[in-house]
């Protein structure tokens, strides 16, 4: 088996479980890149050499196609998605950021659990205070209203909150994996080495 074979083989098993069209569209474009290397003269092996190692662009690519998924879709399945793809790209910088991921992920959860049950508290409050059937200390129809008004506003609000700050969190997340594989990559562009 030649070099250019065993980077494909490679490249193909570390795409394996991604969209079958997204995947057959980055193995062609690394046929390419074999192709234009070959017609400039060069090696197989050099050309291999100058892509790195199939594995680890498998997860590079892994991660992009995922982070692309979240900015175009914005659903709960992209943003894991996008989630999953940057594990796999920063595995071990990631043993820092995903205890504090997976922290702040609770506490968010928390939050929006509390919220959710204090904005249905105040939907329940709200039917009794409007027909008057609330022991109050002193009988104030409007305050009992208004106490069911605030709370299901608050839990609405809190609710809102924690979606927005799930949102940022996980753009932030993909500036972070987009700066990490500008980082750790030998080369910014993949395409422009060959």
């Amino acid at each position: 088996m030649n070099e250019k074979d065993d980077f494909m083989r490679r490249l193909a098993g570390g795409l394996r479980g991604m969209p079958k069209d997204t995947a057959t569209d980055i193995l062609q474009d690394y046929e390419g890149h074999f192709g234009e290397g070959r017609r400039a003269g060069r090696s197989d092996a050099d050309i291999a050499h100058q892509l790195g190692d199939p594995a680890r662009l498998a997860r590079e690519l892994r991660a992009e196609a995922g982070i692309r998924r979240w900015e175009d879709e914005r659903s709960m399945a992209a943003a894991l998605g996008a989630i999953v793809g940057l594990l796999g790209l920063a595995a071990l910088d990631l043993f820092i950021v995903i205890p504090v991921l997976i922290t702040i992920l609770i506490v968010v959860f928390c939050l929006a659990l509390a919220a959710v049950c204090i904005g249905f508290a105040g939907l329940v409050i709200l039917p009794f205070a409007i027909l008057n059937i609330l022991p109050s200390s002193d009988g104030s129809w409007l305050q009992n209203i208004l106490i069911g008004l605030g709370l299901f506003s608050a839990g609405v609000s809190g609710t809102a909150f924690c979606a927005l700050f799930l949102i940022g969190l996980t753009d932030l997340v993909s500036r972070y994996a987009r700066a990490h594989f500008r980082l750790i990559s030998p080369g910014a562009s993949l395409s422009a080495g060959v």
